[in-house]
């Protein structure tokens, strides 16, 4: 979706809506863009309209920028928005990028002119490629027609190439506002403008841009300040006007990082109040990749509350366009959501309402993505799971462990500790650990609790959520065939089970796909976003038992004992899928206390 229709939405909706966002940058390292992608996920949690990435000076980050948008896109789940510059880029290499972002399902683009290349002061227009932004749009539009939502950059005091002793000439500031029109004319949709401190100057700058027919949206470009010599550092860079008491205010806490910081919340948190009295709607955070301040800033605004974060769906869908209808997904994957978008990237068509005929879903191979982990989450496997495994006993006690919350980690997990609806029944799955049934997935049965229950509520206000008991499991033959006689008791019940083989016993036909959650909303058709599909469920097996080699072993040295204790598990047991049907009356576990 377009950043311009998300104004817009926000908008007609007429209840004093806020559409705010967040800006990052491509850190240097590995670790950085783990570090960021973590930060990315606890923010996005608070539902932004959109967030950009950067293109790095004279397309210096252009290949990881690329690879960012993608992710951001399609794995974080959040709008994203592409900087795209002209410096060093002739028209071949922006097209790669914009190609690769539309095949992507990518619809913004912040389009710029670019900083000078490294080590050269003023900008240099590169053989083939453009002079200047209104170029780029122009490109944009002519080529790719009405496909991108186009922002352009605007900037309250002047560019900064105009800027003269703090101050741009008032022709020359004209002038500049004459060019960014030319800009929103050829074919740009939204503004977002430089950082900025005086809040009367950029109400100024929308006031004038008005005056001369710019209608489009203005979003005020907010930079909290987390430290002093950056703050100094960014605004000298940008020759940004600082107001005399802004400085008077900083002065005596310069060394105080801590004071200096919570000033700029504080500072942040004023100005955005004057703009939002003003009547302008939108709040464009540049969170130079920290969360703490803008996060607060939103907070004392009252536009975000950590004890409410809502979701739309029992899983985060991804903004791609291309899977804009996607509102059903088999359970298997819900501790691995991106795992499963890896491997339904290449799907043409993606499950909508009910899922259909599940066989002819084609999902990608195993690839080495499924077993990747960002490496701050690998650290804490290694310190939580790679500990000494004498017998398959002390496999029992870590899995019971994780399911009591002594463990933040889990091998069949990409996600951060337990959550909250487990600790629903988080007991029962420890004992029922202890007997040798493994669990990697589960839900307790909801029978018409609130849509906006912190613990299982999704779908947004006035809606009605519904569940059936589930639990995902390793367990071996014995314990397997010990379950199946014992279900026979319990007609609720239907189960899969499947071995690393593919061998599959089952009370169930092949083509029995079961809702296991579903949704009553107003004036809406029932949601059933997750379902337990057999023929999903062969396909999911493969990257279940993997997981027990490729991830868990592989915390070991190649020779170390406890390499057999967890490949003789991966070998022998089966995978079993357990649903009660009676999600009013019935006792999922109660399946297990005879054995």
């Amino acid at each position: 979706m377009k950043v311009i229709e998300k104004i817009q939405e926000a908008a007609a909706a007429n209840d004093d809506r806020v559409v705010f966002s967040f800006e990052f940058f491509p850190p240097k390292t590995e670790d950085g863009v783990e570090n960021l992608f973590d930060k990315m996920e606890r923010m996005v949690a608070h539902n932004p309209s959109f967030c950009d990435i950067t293109w790095g000076a004279g397309g210096s980050t252009a290949d990881l920028t690329l690879e960012i948008v993608k992710r951001m896109q399609n794995m974080v789940c959040v709008e994203s928005m592409m900087h795209l510059t002209c410096t060093n880029m002739p028209v071949e290499k922006i097209d790669h990028a914009l190609t690769t972002i539309k095949s992507n399902g990518i619809q913004n683009v912040l389009a710029l002119r670019g900083d000078p290349p490294h080590g050269q002061d003023k900008f240099v227009q590169v053989e083939g490629g453009f002079a200047c932004a209104l170029d780029l749009v122009k490109h944009m539009r002519a080529q790719y027609g009405d496909y991108f939502g186009i922002t352009v950059a605007g900037y309250p005091e002047g560019h900064p190439d105009i800027i003269e002793d703090g101050l741009a000439p008032e022709e020359a500031y004209q002038s500049d506002l004459a060019y960014l029109k030319k800009k929103v004319d050829a074919g740009a949709d939204v503004i977002v403008t430089q950082l900025f401190y005086d809040t009367d100057i950029f109400l100024k700058f929308v006031n004038d841009c008005r005056q001369i027919g710019i209608t489009c949206p203005i979003v005020p470009g907010i930079m909290p300040i987390n430290n002093y010599k950056g703050f100094l550092r960014m605004t000298g860079f940008c020759k940004t006007k600082i107001p005399t008491e802004i400085m008077e205010a900083l002065e005596p806490i310069k060394d105080n990082e801590e004071a200096v910081r919570a000033y700029g919340i504080h500072l942040g948190t004023e100005m955005c109040k004057k703009i939002l009295a003003s009547g302008i709607r939108t709040l464009h955070l540049y969170t130079l990749n920290m969360e703490k301040s803008a996060l607060a800033i939103l907070a004392n605004l009252g536009l975000i509350e950590e004890s409410k974060i809502s979701r739309s769906l029992p899983w985060r869908r991804p903004t791609n366009i291309f899977r804009v209808k996607e509102d059903v997904r088999p359970i298997f994957w819900a501790n691995r959501p991106k795992s499963y978008i890896s491997r339904t990237i290449g799907w043409d068509q993606y499950p909508h309402g009910r899922w259909g005929d599940s066989q002819n879903a084609s999902y990608g191979a195993l690839t080495d993505y499924q077993f990747m982990r960002p490496r701050s989450r690998d650290k804490k496997l290694q310190e939580e799971w790679g500990v000494p495994l004498k017998s398959v006993e002390d496999i029992y006690q870590k899995f019971m462990s994780f399911c009591l919350g002594k463990l933040r980690s889990s091998p069949w997990s990409e996600l951060d500790g337990l959550q909250p609806e487990t600790k629903i029944i988080n007991e029962k799955l420890g004992n029922i650990n202890l007997k040798g049934f493994l669990t990697i997935n589960s839900q307790p049965a909801v029978n018409g609790a609130k849509s906006d229950s912190p613990t299982v509520g999704w779908g947004g206000p006035g809606g009605y959520v519904y569940q059936k008991a589930y639990a995902e499991f390793f367990c071996s033959p014995e314990r397997l065939t010990a379950l199946v006689a014992q279900c026979k008791q319990f007609p609720s019940l239907t189960y899969l089970a499947v071995n690393k083989e593919g061998s599959l016993k089952s009370n169930v036909s092949n083509n029995d796909v079961n809702a296991v959650t579903w949704g009553v909303f107003p004036a809406k058709e029932i949601i059933q976003p997750t379902v337990v599909d057999p023929s999903s469920f062969v396909v999911w097996k493969d990257e279940a038992f993997e997981i027990w080699s490729r991830v868990w072993a592989n915390l070991y040295p190649e020779a170390d004992p406890s390499r057999k204790v967890i490949e003789e598990v991966k070998s022998s047991y089966y995978l079993v899928s357990l649903v009660d049907n009676d999600y009013v009356h019935g006792d999922l576990f109660a399946v297990f206390n005879s054995i």
